[in-house]
């Protein structure tokens, strides 16, 4: 099965709170994935981190083995 989108070691901190702390996870094609935790865990951060809607302080975050990191929302619903 191939991934269809893959988190390594993805950061985001929001002054001193950091609401993701190298976050690495994989979701395989027709794979489904549950992220579950605790109000303030950063759960929503990790879905604006691979939608685009809040960049990525380190790490990499790839679509189907291309890199997005650095893409702009609209370029990556291309």
């Amino acid at each position: 099965m191939a991934n269809l989108v893959n988190l390594e070691r993805v950061s985001k901190a929001f002054g001193a709170v950091r609401a993701a702390d190298g976050v690495s996870l994989t979701v395989g094609a027709r794979e489904v994935l549950g992220i579950i935790g605790p109000n303030g865990a950063g759960k929503t951060t990790v879905f604006n981190l691979i939608g685009g809607d809040v960049r990525a302080d380190s790490g990499t975050i790839r679509f189907q083995g291309a890199d997005i990191t650095r893409l702009a929302p609209h370029e990556r619903c291309r």
